[in-house]
């Protein structure tokens, strides 16, 4: 059997079963089969090329259809109508209803501002997109402590109108949007890229279309989100959880961005999180770190199964799932090569191009402070689809994705403790360097010499980590590591 695909260990058929009709019952049958969808994407091997309809490359001078084709009608979609008000011709597709949200997001007083400055949002639009705000967040360790910070993803956005709204825009400003329609096939000629589309239903006949650039944005759905780390995550918005000051209870005010209720299980160390939103709602996540390839098909069904049997453990009341949300998402160690598009005219995209934090994941905070430049540099694209992206990788990240590997690979059996003291260590570190450093490595934010003193000072209180290293990490990703910390220290002197 292939790594984390479903086991009887896992769960059993009657949980998967239960847990099926959970997510049908909130979420209907549209919302599983995208669940299912998923879930069966795992089977294919990453960067193997798409197999579906073949697609005509058009004729050098050839007259085409759209300037920009985007593939995947999430997050993304806030691209199109800044695109549209360039004088591009866009058209967005998504095998499910384009705009529909997914995930729920939760950002910090960047993001938000970002929104605004995009252009997309006024001031007032975006503040009503806030449904809740934060005092503070935290981080909770099993056997461990729990460690404030302030300032971190204490903005709670209402996704679902954020994207209608981004819906609206695109159509007045006459976006092609086509609901229910999934790329089957490309092929790039010399001046554009030709497209095989169809209807995402059985047996339905691919139609062709044209455009200057194809900007993949399927996430981990796309045959070239070959990241080497993957986060599968489940949950949604849950109404009926109990309100209070304990740790099994939530508070309005408090956001809880990381915490464990167990040791590794099942192979993996899972971790929780409570984002409360309106009145009475909290979006909880359960989740994991992983290898892409040791996620195989099936494991956010099975993920759902243990989330609904193990709830009580984290959080109490009389949970009722309003909306379930869930994905897989990729996350690049910058320890192996970068996810790659196959040609000129197409372009990788938020999930798919996985740029954002390995360790945090936060997917939508770095979409949305890089919106203005990444719709410029696919605009600059359509005429010049050589041109090199403009796309920043914040410092921090050559370090943080080796901790993120790490998390992937957790020792078990007697061993099965050491991931939570390894953090419980790591983040008693980050809160004694004051608020302003643990801040920003959860925002991506921090320094590399900050860094680098966050992990001599973590290596200093459990010198194990040298040998939970090792044993984890391949002597040659560690040496890229060190390269990569090297290399930023000195582009900061």
């Amino acid at each position: 059997m292939r790594a984390g695909a479903v086991s009887p260990q896992a769960a059993s058929a009657r949980e998967l079963d239960a847990a099926r009709g959970r997510v049908r019952e909130a979420g209907g049958e549209a919302l599983l089969a995208r669940l299912e969808h998923l879930d069966a994407a795992r089977a294919a091997s990453p960067g193997a090329p798409p197999q579906g309809a073949a697609a005509r490359a058009p004729d050098r001078g050839a007259a085409v259809d759209h300037d920009v084709v985007i593939a995947g009608g999430g997050l993304s979609l806030l691209l199109a109508p800044l695109l549209a008000s360039a004088g591009l011709r866009v058209a967005v597709l998504d095998r499910a209803r384009i705009g529909a949200a997914h995930r729920e997001w939760n950002a910090g007083t960047a993001e938000v501002d970002a929104l605004s400055a995009s252009g997309l949002f006024a001031r007032a639009e975006v503040e009503r997109l806030v449904v809740a705000r934060y005092a503070e967040g935290l981080c909770r360790w099993h056997g461990g402590g729990t460690y404030p910070v302030r300032g971190v993803l204490d903005h709670a956005i209402d996704a679902g109108a954020l994207l209608e709204a981004a819906r609206a825009r695109a159509e007045a400003l006459g976006v092609a949007l086509l609901d229910g329609h999934a790329l089957v096939g490309h092929a790039e000629g010399p001046d554009a890229v030709g497209l095989a589309v169809a209807e995402a239903r059985p047996g339905a006949a691919p139609r062709a279309l044209s455009a200057r650039i194809l900007v993949d944005a399927r996430g981990a759905a796309s045959p070239y989100a070959t990241a080497d780390l993957v986060c599968p995550t489940v949950g949604g918005v849950l109404a009926g959880l109990e309100e209070g000051d304990g740790e099994r209870q939530i508070r309005p005010d408090v956001g809880e961005i990381l915490a464990t209720t167990e040791d590794v299980e099942e192979g993996r160390q899972h971790l929780w999180e409570a984002f409360p939103g309106r009145r009475g709602e909290t979006t909880v996540y359960l989740f994991y770190y992983a290898r892409s390839g040791d996620v195989g098909p099936g494991a956010l069904l099975s993920l759902y199964a243990r989330f609904f049997r193990l709830l009580s453990r984290y959080k109490e009341g009389d949970a009722r799932l309003v909306r379930p949300t869930f994905g897989f998402i990729p996350g690049w160690s910058r320890l192996s090569a970068a996810p790659r598009a196959p040609g000129r005219r197409v372009r990788l995209v938020g999930d798919a191009a996985a740029r954002h934090s390995p360790l945090t994941f936060c997917g939508f905070g770095a979409s949305v402070r890089e919106l203005v430049a990444t719709a410029a540099d696919l605009a600059r694209a359509v005429e010049d689809p050589g041109a090199p992206s403009t796309a920043h990788d914040a410092p921090v990240h050559s370090g943080t994705g080796a901790l993120a590997a790490l998390m992937a690979r957790p020792a078990g059996g007697a061993r099965a403790g050491e991931m939570n003291a390894l953090l419980n260590t790591a983040f008693a570190v980050l809160h004694a360097m004051g608020n302003d450093t643990y801040a920003a490595l959860l925002r991506d934010e921090m320094q590399p010499a900050d860094f680098v003193r966050f992990l001599r000072e973590t290596a200093a209180r459990r010198p194990e980590v040298y040998r939970e290293v090792v044993s984890a990490l391949p002597l040659r990703a560690i040496g890229r590591w060190g390269a990569g910390l090297a290399r930023e220290l000195y582009r900061a002197r």
